[in-house]
């Protein structure tokens, strides 16, 4: 296995330390461990009840039956109406939504001749009570617009200022 552009083939750090998934004692075999490529390790975990808990994650009711929505007042996003996200797609799906709100704080910030100042995305974890399988409950996009205030003197002050500073500063040398 490369990685990086590294071959594991001379060297291992692990070898101090035994050998570790997917390859031999000397730290020189092939490194085909589902453990290494993130494949899980039992294929049947969905059918298992985790203890302390009453269901397991493929017969879970509360996961079925969840459903999203989008408190904003933002008419043009996803989720305006109730929609369900499996567990396993709830963190790729709720931060695909919530850079829609981040996408249309930089669109009405160009209309309006304003400039973002920041963007902040946050997600929510929660956990199953019934099932015990962690998914993203929800996210929170907070932007942060700075417009022009041209009722304010000091806004106007610096725009005159300004058209003094560039008067001249561009010449039309063919009049």
């Amino acid at each position: 296995m490369t990685l990086n552009g590294i071959s594991n083939a001379y060297y291992n750090p692990y070898a101090a330390y035994g050998s570790y998934p997917g390859t031999s004692q000397t730290g020189m075999g092939d490194q085909s461990s589902d453990a290494l490529q993130g494949v899980p390790a039992a294929a049947g975990d969905d059918q298992k009840v985790k203890q302390g808990y009453k269901s397991s994650p493929a017969d879970c009711q509360t996961c079925r039956e969840r459903k999203y929505q989008d408190g904003s007042d933002e008419s043009d996003v996803s989720f305006k109406a109730p929609g369900h996200i499996s567990p396993q797609a709830s963190a790729a799906t709720v931060m695909a939504h919530e850079q829609q709100h981040v996408s249309n704080a930089y669109e009405k910030a160009a209309k309006n001749n304003g400039n973002v100042l920041s963007c902040n995305v946050t997600l929510r974890t929660a956990i199953c009570p019934e099932c015990g399988t962690s998914y993203v409950s929800g996210g929170t996009t907070n932007t942060k617009i700075s417009y022009p205030n041209e009722s304010n003197p000091y806004q106007q002050n610096k725009k005159a200022q300004d058209a003094i500073r560039y008067t001249g500063a561009n010449i039309d040398y063919a009049a």
